[in-house]
């Protein structure tokens, strides 16, 4: 009987014992599938997070470019330069045959500006207005105004422009210095005579100079981009995300005359100080070395 009884709690014994084992076997694997649970739980959390922060930053950059192109295109005008000609020409070959009326032809150039003074200062580029007899500005909301060329700078490109009126809109100026290459940049002008155009780049390179030429002395060190620039945008506006001045648009690179990839802008910084100095002073101050160079020719010998 005692046998019997032992062999019964024996078997009772191994029953718990392998009840609680597997009991813990399932307690243990049910942890690890709510570990790995939590960690899909995570995982798919922070790839949400990443979409969300990738969809705000998509909205955010498309907003910085309608916030600054906004901000920019009310103070770019249209430059309308009129050369008079000095003689007259036939209208027509009866004109010439029969000695018909004369009419005088002027020409007309076309180029951008930047409003940079409540009281109506333009700059624009030397080249837009060089040679021309009369100016006239179209602002952003289509009104007509003549303009008096206040001064020029052909070593910078740059001339400055006014205007008799109050209340313009200014663009206010950012630091030329502080972009960075691959920084986001529009450029804003009248290419084709398309006013009020903006198109988009980035800055590709800083202190570019071009080869001289003609001998004359330049002050070059302009910044590169690849924002879209034509015949038309010379003296229009290149801003930056803040919606800040942060070049004059001069000239671009092609062997057809039009856009190819490169454009080129005079910056904010030494726009400020010619543009400054023409308000201030009527020209351009200079630091002068006084000193010049002559290239020896033969048969000349120093001697002490």
């Amino acid at each position: 009987m005692k046998k019997a009884l032992k062999w019964i709690w024996g078997i009772a014994l191994t029953a718990l014992v392998g009840y609680l084992a597997a009991d813990r076997a399932g307690l243990l694997e049910n942890s690890h599938e709510a570990e790995n649970q939590d960690e899909i739980e995570k995982i798919r959390e922070a790839q949400a997070r990443k979409q969300i922060e990738a969809r705000t930053r998509q909205v955010t950059e498309a907003d910085s470019f309608c916030d600054a192109a906004e901000m920019a295109v009310n103070s770019v005008v249209y430059v309308k330069v009129v050369t008079k000609s000095p003689y007259q020409s036939h209208s027509s070959l009866l004109d010439l045959l029969f000695g018909f009326v004369e009419t005088p032809r002027d020409q007309v150039g076309i180029g951008s500006g930047v409003i940079i003074s409540e009281d109506g200062y333009i700059v624009t580029n030397n080249h837009v207005v060089s040679g021309g007899d009369d100016y006239e500005v179209t602002l952003y909301d289509n009104t007509v105004w003549p303009a008096k060329l206040i001064g020029t700078d052909p070593a910078t490109d740059i001339a400055l422009l006014k205007i008799e009126k109050d209340g313009c809109i200014p663009l206010p100026m950012g630091d030329s210095d502080s972009l960075r290459l691959g920084e986001w940049v529009l450029a804003i002008g009248s290419p084709y005579d398309l006013r009020s155009t903006i198109t988009a780049g980035i800055v590709s390179a800083k202190g570019r100079s071009f080869p001289n030429y003609d001998g004359q002395y330049r002050v070059e060190s302009f910044i590169q981009t690849d924002a879209a620039v034509n015949p038309g945008n010379s003296g229009g506006a290149l801003v930056n995300m803040d919606g800040e001045l942060v070049g004059i648009n001069t000239s671009i690179i092609s062997k057809t005359g039009s856009y190819t990839g490169y454009s080129f802008a005079v910056p904010v910084n030494i726009v400020r100080k010619i543009t400054e100095d023409f308000i201030e002073y009527g020209q351009v101050q200079r630091a002068v070395l006084g000193i010049s160079m002559k290239e020896p020719s033969d048969g000349i010998w120093w001697q002490k």
